[in-house]
């Protein structure tokens, strides 16, 4: 059985790869032919007299460890500059703003048609409001410089602060004091916690000369965060906090002390360390959305609820993004940018999460997964918009000119 399983593990991310790249050059998001294998695999395996063991058991696990991969892969992609304040600033806002209204649309429906309580309610719409960076980064490729830019940073910060929001509700005890002290009193405390922690596993890897370095410095951050998730914390802001500081080690070595600690080659260490990241979200990505469609159930996409449901959430998602592109960047590039937000893994994972804290109805297993395939099936056919916006931009500017 063991040598099955490594070979089975093998062929797989072989599959994996070959799917991410056959995707990327057909403008197809690898996340919905991942689902749609998981979901193809199941009836085969049975078939055939295999089942996959554990997969309850395995789909959070996996989905926790993409987590911190995905805040982490965000935080890096952030560079803190001046000439970056512009598009920090509205991808912040774009962000912050479209979680805030997308959880404010969905919370009512959420009361009154699932009699839910109002944190219970709050925590089934967050994980709705929440833009997949993973699934949402990979997609832009296809994008000009400065769109790709915008998806980069307002996909990743709605990343960081719809996770950080929903843990915080997660962690409450259902009172309003509760959320307060998470967001406000428990936050200032996890940021202190990670600012030190964040500082501290810089500052080992500024100063170790060993070949083997990232492992440890992965290690020390998952035993953090388990850590801050058993002292409920909140540990992700560590994650962001690292990133940050790796993507930018002169904020602590400009104070007289760590003055020399940046090696000269450090620029070719943080890429190293980018591209393991890289490939440990493409691994943990992989059998997470595998595993996904093998665990989902396929009649739960059956359900007239179900496809109701999504297509409620969709509208609200879409319109609440129309808004705010045509305020925040303006209406001639809310046709590109309308269709790259879609929902992936923290959905998915924010989800179970609520399931797991309170009953929900079986038909929202499948509104959820009917989310993530629609929203990345959206972008992919907001291909042909993408391609013709530089064109269209060639045209205005030789117009300009003549």
């Amino acid at each position: 059985m063991t040598y099955q399983t490594i070979l089975a593990a093998s062929i797989f991310l072989l599959f994996a790869f070959a799917i991410e790249q056959i995707c990327r050059h057909r403008g197809i998001p690898s996340v919905i032919v991942l689902v749609l294998s998981g979901l193809i695999a199941k009836p085969v395996l049975n078939y055939y007299g295999f089942e996959l063991n554990g997969v309850d058991t395995l789909v959070p696990i996996i989905g926790a460890v993409g987590l911190v991969l995905i805040v982490l892969e965000g935080a890096l992609d952030i560079d803190l500059r001046k000439d970056h304040a512009r598009v920090l600033t509205a991808t912040g806002s774009m962000a912050l703003v479209s979680i805030v209204l997308c959880i404010l649309c969905l919370y009512p429906l959420a009361t009154a048609l699932l009699s839910l309580s109002p944190v219970q309610a709050l925590l089934l719409a967050t994980p709705f409001a929440v833009i997949s960076s993973a699934v949402a980064i990979s997609g832009s490729s296809i994008l000009n410089k400065d769109d790709q830019e915008f998806v980069v940073y307002e996909s990743s910060l709605s990343d960081i602060l719809g996770v950080l929001f929903f843990f915080a509700l997660l962690g409450s005890n259902g009172t309003l004091s509760g959320i307060l002290f998470n967001l406000v009193g428990g936050g200032l405390i996890s940021i202190l916690l990670s600012i030190v922690s964040a500082i501290v596993l810089v500052l080992l890897l500024l100063r170790t000369d060993s070949h083997i370095r990232f492992i440890p410095l992965l290690a020390g951050l998952f035993a953090l965060y388990a850590l801050g998730e058993l002292l409920h914390f909140s540990p992700l802001i560590m994650v962001l906090m690292l990133g940050l500081l790796l993507n930018k080690p002169t904020v602590i070595t400009r104070f007289k002390p760590f003055s020399r600690w940046v090696p000269a080659d450090y620029g070719l260490i943080l890429s190293e360390f980018r591209t393991l990241v890289l490939e440990l979200t493409f691994v943990v990505r992989g059998f997470f959305f595998f595993l996904l469609g093998y665990w989902t159930d396929p009649r739960d996409f059956l359900s007239l609820k179900a496809w109701l449901a999504a297509i409620i959430a969709l509208a609200i998602i879409y319109t609440v993004r129309i808004v705010l592109l045509r305020l925040i960047v303006g209406r001639e590039r809310v046709k590109v940018l309308l269709w790259f937000a879609p929902r992936g893994l923290i959905t998915v994972l924010l989800f179970i999460y609520a399931k797991e804290a309170f009953t929900l109805p079986q038909y929202l297993t499948g509104s959820a997964m009917l989310i993530v395939l629609i929203s990345a099936f959206l972008m992919m056919l907001s291909k042909r918009f993408a391609h013709g916006e530089p064109e269209e931009q060639k045209t205005e500017l030789q117009a300009r000119e003549s």
